[in-house]
C-alpha cells in the first residue's frame, strides 16, 4: 500500500489545475459515491486528479489509485479500501475500475460496509457500465464525460472563458454572438485545428504524436474492451477491425446490411451486435430517423465516425471536408440536444429545427421551403438570417 501511497503523491504533484474543464463544477462531488464514464482519451484521470488537488492536502484521508496497477493482481480493492478506511480515509479514487475483474460487486461491498468513505470512479468504457448496474444503479451517480468542445478547444488555445450557449440561443442570436466573439479571436483559425485535434485533451502533451496515441486508443477498444466485454474469440477481432475501417472511409455511411455482410464476411445478425459495440465504445455516431431508438438493433440511416479526430486518424488527408463537417455537428449538437436524420436535409435537431450543412457556397434551396431549417455554413466568421457559421455550434456545451 505504501507504493501505492507513494505513486499517488507522485501524480498529486504533477497534476496542472491551471486548465480546468467545466465538467468538474458540473459534477455534485457530495455524492457518496461518483462515477465518471466516458470514452478513452477524453481526461477522466486527469479530471479527477485536478478535483482532488483543489479540494484535498496529499495526507492519509485520501488515496487514488488505478486499477492497472501491478499490485492488484495480488491484493483485492475491498481488502485496500478497508485498510485505508480505517486509518482514516475519507476520499478514494479509483481510476480503471473496468481493469479489475469483480470491481462492481466490491464496489457494492465498499458501498455498504464503509457508510463514510466517499468514492470516486471512472470507467474508460460504456460498454462495462451495463454489466455493472444492478450493483451500482442504487449507489452510484454517474456522469458521463465527452471529448472537449470546440468552445473548450478556443479556451484552452487562447486563454478565453467563453461560457457555453444554448442550441435555441444561437438559433436566435447567433449573429450578435458570433460579432461578439469575432471581436476578440479569429475562430476559423482554430476551427481546422479542432476538427483535426482538438477533440481529444491530451493533443496538448504533443500534437506530432497524436494520431499515433489515438491510434493506440483505438486498437486498445478494439482489441482489449470490447472482446473482454463480449467474450469474443480473439480471432473475430480481425473483423471488427475490418468493419471499422469500411465504415471509416465510407462515412456518413447509409448501411446496406446485406451488403456491409458480404464485404466484411460476418453473418448478418452479428454485425448488427458489432455496430452497436463500436457504438457504445463511442468510436461510431448512429442516426436514426425520430422513431426508433439506439438501444435497439434497427438499421440507422447514417453511420458516423464518433468524432472528427477519428476520422483524420483512421482516414488522414483523404478525409472529406463534407463529412468531417457533419461529423462535427452531430458530435457536438448530441451533448444535451436529440439528434435524428432528416427525410429532407441533414439533421432535425429536437424533432423541430431542420439543419443543412455545407460550405461558404451552400445555396439555401434544399431548405427553402421548410419552417425552421437553418443552414450551418463552414468557412464564414459571421452569418446572416438563416445562415450560421457552423463553428458557432461548438459553443453548445
Amino acid at each position: 500500500m505504501e507504493r501505492l501511497i507513494q505513486k499517488f503523491y507522485e501524480k498529486y504533484a504533477a497534476t496542472q489545475t491551471e486548465t480546468v474543464r467545466d465538467i468538474i463544477h458540473k459534477i455534485d462531488w457530495t455524492n457518496r459515491f461518483v462515477g465518471i464514464k466516458g470514452s478513452r482519451g477524453v481526461g477522466k484521470t486527469t479530471l479527477i486528479l485536478q478535483y482532488i488537488k483543489l479540494n484535498y492536502k496529499a495526507d492519509n484521508t485520501v488515496l487514488y489509485v488505478s486499477l492497472d496497477n501491478l499490485y492488484f493482481t495480488e491484493n483485492n480493492l475491498y481488502d485496500l479500501a478497508d485498510q485505508f478506511y480505517k486509518k482514516g480515509g475519507k476520499l478514494l479514487a479509483i481510476d480503471e475500475v473496468h481493469r479489475y475483474r469483480n470491481w462492481a460487486i466490491e464496489l457494492k461491498n465498499i458501498y455498504d460496509d464503509m457508510p463514510e468513505l466517499k468514492v470516486v470512479f471512472t470507467v474508460s468504457s460504456l460498454l462495462h457500465l451495463y454489466k455493472a448496474k444492478a450493483d451500482l444503479s442504487r449507489r452510484a451517480v454517474m456522469y458521463n464525460m465527452p471529448g472537449l468542445s470546440f468552445r473548450e478547444f478556443i479556451n484552452f488555445e487562447t486563454g478565453s472563458s467563453y461560457k457555453e450557449i444554448s442550441f435555441e440561443e444561437i438559433l436566435e442570436n447567433h449573429v450578435e454572438m458570433a460579432m461578439e466573439i469575432s471581436k476578440n479571436i479569429k475562430p476559423l483559425e482554430y476551427f481546422d485545428k479542432y476538427l483535426r485535434y482538438g477533440y481529444y485533451p491530451f493533443y496538448r502533451e504533443n500534437i506530432d504524436s497524436f494520431n499515433q496515441k489515438l491510434s493506440e486508443i483505438v486498437l486498445t477498444i478494439l482489441e482489449v474492451d470490447i472482446p473482454q466485454f463480449a467474450s469474443m474469440p480473439a480471432s473475430n477481432i480481425f473483423y471488427l477491425k475490418k468493419l471499422l475501417r469500411i465504415i471509416s472511409i465510407s462515412v456518413p455511411f447509409k448501411p446496406n446490411m446485406n451488403s456491409l455482410s458480404e464485404r466484411t464476411g460476418i453473418s448478418l445478425n452479428t454485425m448488427k451486435v458489432y455496430i452497436k459495440y463500436l457504438y457504445d465504445a463511442q468510436l461510431l455516431n448512429l442516426l436514426y430517423v425520430d422513431d426508433k431508438g439506439i438501444n435497439s438493433l434497427n438499421k440507422p440511416e447514417k453511420i458516423y465516425l464518433d468524432n472528427s479526430n477519428l476520422m483524420y486518424s483512421q482516414v488522414g488527408e483523404e478525409t472529406n471536408i463534407g463529412n468531417a463537417r457533419e461529423t462535427f455537428l452531430f458530435n457536438q449538437l448530441d451533448i444535451g440536444n436529440t439528434v435524428y436524420n432528416s427525410a429532407t436535409s441533414d439533421f432535425l435537431i429536437n424533432n423541430k429545427f431542420t439543419i443543412e450543412v455545407g460550405g461558404r457556397s451552400k445555396g439555401k434551396k434544399q431548405i427553402s421551403k421548410l419552417k425552421d431549417a437553418y443552414i450551418a455554413m463552414d468557412g464564414i466568421e459571421i452569418g446572416s438570417s438563416n445562415s450560421i457559421p457552423l463553428w458557432l455550434f461548438g459553443m453548445v456545451y
